[in-house]
């Protein structure tokens, strides 16, 4: 697999000088299987410039087909679904997972920030691709007791991936995170992670375990994140923990503040590197993702 970093930051995009080198777009990766099949997981607003790269080869002829990965509905996940190029060429192909109780709950949510009150773009109808809403068995835990692990259910294959997905817990609500199985390597995406007094529970523990990458929210500093906890996003603290009680072999931080300068995220980066060497983890490789950054595993 290849793993390529289109927009890292949340809650909204952050361009301008302060956020050139880590980049200002909101979270979308894209994942190339060995076969040569294209995952993207969540379309925020950096899926916008992985469109316009798509439009350089096969999408462009509407020849090219993608699964679409989404963790959650919160617009700086979904954004740049409208404005993602190839949905509008006739001919290519999206199957767009998330979750939600049906596929048709799953529709209704991407359509309502298509809106004309929010968009210029009008109705998924309107589109000239042939898009699938699929909604992900998943179990979420009760949001009254964000503590309740939640169940795995079965996993699905595409493009010779074996894809497990599990909730974790968000604030009021919950985030999807992705386990991809490609042979012996596995990836993990686990964004918008806000986890309970502690950390992850052992369901989430058991989905990270061992992953060659770990791509984990690291919106705040720990300081910043106490002052934010209903929020339900992790700090560099919970994704370090995670990481060393996973035994993961890389982890990648991810989903920064849009009001972190690159310089606050280098001194992120910096703290995070001694919280995994003071758990243990010193052989743990760790990045912090940047747009068009890509990783071979």
């Amino acid at each position: 697999m290849e793993v390529t970093f289109w927009g890292v930051r949340g809650s909204i995009p952050a361009p301008g000088p302060e956020t050139n080198r880590y980049g200002g777009n909101t979270s979308c990766v894209s994942v190339r299987t060995k076969s040569g099949g294209l995952i993207i997981i969540d379309m925020g607003t950096g899926a916008i410039n992985l469109g316009r790269t798509l439009m350089a080869g096969d999408f462009a002829a509407g020849a090219g087909a993608a699964t679409v990965l989404l963790s959650h509905a919160h617009w700086d996940h979904i954004q740049g679904f409208p404005f993602f190029a190839p949905i509008f060429v006739g001919g290519n192909r999206f199957d767009v997972y998330g979750a939600a109780r049906s596929s048709s709950m799953l529709e209704g949510i991407l359509e309502g920030q298509m809106n004309p009150h929010f968009s210029p773009i009008y109705t998924l109808k309107n589109l000239g691709a042939k898009i699938s809403i699929l909604a992900v068995p998943v179990e979420e835990p009760k949001l009254r007791d964000l503590s309740t692990p939640a169940r795995k259910r079965a996993p699905f294959i595409i493009d010779g991936v074996l894809i497990r997905a599990l909730a974790n817990p968000h604030g009021s609500t919950t985030a999807l995170a992705y386990r991809l199985q490609e042979d012996d390597r596995a990836l993990v995406y686990a964004s918008d992670a806000g986890y309970p007094e502690g950390g992850p529970s052992d369901a989430m523990l058991a989905l990270y375990q061992d992953a060659d990458v770990l791509i984990h929210d690291c919106t705040y500093s720990p300081e910043d994140r106490a002052e934010r906890l209903s929020r339900g996003f992790s700090s560099y603290v919970e994704a370090a923990g995670a990481a060393v009680r996973a035994r993961v072999k890389h982890l990648v931080m991810f989903h920064y503040d849009q009001d972190y300068s690159d310089t606050t995220v280098d001194e992120l980066a910096g703290r995070c590197r001694a919280e995994l060497d003071r758990l243990g983890g010193g052989a743990i490789q760790l990045t912090a993702a940047r747009e068009g950054l890509t990783l071979a595993l």
